[in-house]
């Protein structure tokens, strides 16, 4: 008998001991969530905002989806001679929209006007668009490996690319080519009447082709 009531405190001892662990482990575990929430509360620790949204569509920025055929299948890129672009330095390295702007002459885009934008620090190349150059939006985009597509209230078929401090380089015309014959709209894209409704940003001084 004394043995078999040996074994059970045994047993017993164990279940404690391995209850006692877990719950230390569980515990740790709690005090190292909390220590680091507060840590970003206060602002310790902090996310980078821009690199989360680099991995978004667009950069997490709204965007129209492309206009569509009467059968609502999607349509094909714009011809690049149909598309007025005017390229503007956004940033204080001087020559840099004038680069951008011949090497999109060279992919036959149909270029208006290079000059400089009312500010020098842009970080991330723009380009600037409205209703009627969605399409035409889309095309110029290919081109770029670093842009954000903003629609603005113009209603003219110009095309501001702004050129920012992140702008490498263009792609080539075998590497756009790559993507399809068709506009594929971007993941989560609004309809125009959607971007409308909830209020475009007011258009700023630039050349008008219409």
């Amino acid at each position: 008998m004394a043995e078999q009531y040996d074994e059970r405190e045994a047993r017993k001892a164990y279940v404690r001991r391995r209850q006692k662990t877990v719950f230390t482990v569980i515990g740790a575990v709690l005090v190292v969530a909390m220590i680091t929430s507060l840590l970003f509360a206060f602002g310790v620790i902090k996310v980078d905002k821009q690199a989360q949204a680099a991995v978004e569509p667009n950069y997490g920025v709204a965007v129209p989806c492309a206009a569509k055929n009467e059968d609502g299948s999607a349509m094909k890129w714009a011809e690049n001679s149909t598309v007025p672009v005017e390229v503007l330095n956004g940033t204080t390295f001087r020559g840099l929209a004038a680069a951008v702007g011949e090497a999109l002459k060279d992919r036959q885009f149909n270029v208006v006007t290079i000059d400089n934008f009312s500010s020098k620090k842009v970080e991330r190349t723009t380009i600037y668009f409205g209703v009627n150059a969605i399409n035409p939006a889309y095309t110029i985009n290919q081109y770029f490996t670093d842009a954000v597509m903003k629609m603005d209230d113009r209603q003219d078929r110009t095309v501001d690319v702004v050129v920012g401090a992140s702008f490498n380089d263009l792609r080539s015309e075998k590497e756009v080519k790559k993507q399809g014959d068709t506009i594929v709209d971007f993941e989560g894209c609004k309809s125009t009447e959607e971007m409308q409704k909830a209020g475009l940003p007011k258009t700023f001084t630039h050349t008008v082709v219409n």
